[in-house]
């Protein structure tokens, strides 16, 4: 890629305003280290221009006249993966970070950014690192947390009361007589459910089972 420090970042700005290409075109092409390369105002020239010009790094809009912006950086990496590609949008649309950063997106930065950033977000983007604009970090650490906690409760939804008390227990350490006080049961008897929980869970051994509900958080039911 043309992005090693001896060489210009070559940049492709796609935006649906003239006026706002103009200016990234000006900021670009007067700090040392890139070279814009093309410019495009939708989606289709934004995919096309990608194959001609081969650009290190696309700074995308989000919002363009024939569709989306998450949609232009997932056909441009789909065809070119190794292209680079910065959301750059005037919107916190949590459904846009989202969809931006499973597309494949490097970086996604509201245009209220200070010049300083945005260069240093193309830079790191060349260098295959990711940026986010704290805001939109936020809102995308919300979505995981919620995405995580219900793909946690749909991982348990098969398991009894009994057996979610006793997968917490485990995952707390407690031995099989331990668990047997809080659940008053013979020792015996929770060897046996325990043996039938690591069967329904895919485990073979119980320090497997703790790790697991210990990443899911697992918290002891209530008697």
């Amino acid at each position: 890629m043309s992005s090693a420090k001896n060489e210009s970042i070559r940049v492709l700005v796609v935006d649906d305003h003239a006026v706002v290409r103009i200016g990234l075109k000006t900021l670009l092409s007067n700090t040392s280290g890139f070279r814009v390369v093309g410019e495009a105002g939708n989606v289709a020239d934004a995919v096309s221009q990608v194959a001609q010009v081969r650009p290190d790094v696309v700074l995308m809009d989000v919002r363009l006249p024939d569709g989306s912006g998450v949609e232009a950086c997932r056909r441009i990496k789909a065809d070119n993966p190794e292209v680079r590609v910065v959301m750059l949008t005037s919107y916190q649309d949590e459904e846009a970070i989202v969809g931006a950063v499973m597309a494949g997106a490097s970086g996604y930065l509201l245009k209220q950014a200070d010049s300083d950033r945005l260069t240093q977000a193309i830079r790191d983007a060349a260098e295959g690192e990711s940026t986010l604009d704290p805001r939109a970090a936020g809102t995308l650490l919300s979505q995981f947390r919620e995405l995580s906690a219900k793909q946690a409760e749909a991982e348990l939804a098969g398991l009894t009361d009994r057996e979610r008390r006793m997968l917490a227990l485990i995952a707390e350490g407690y031995t099989n007589r331990a668990i047997g006080e809080v659940l008053h049961l013979s020792e015996k008897t929770v060897r046996n459910h325990v043996s039938q929980l690591l069967r329904k869970l895919g485990f073979q051994r119980r320090s497997q089972a703790a790790a697991w509900a210990g990443q899911r958080r697992l918290e002891l039911p209530p008697a």
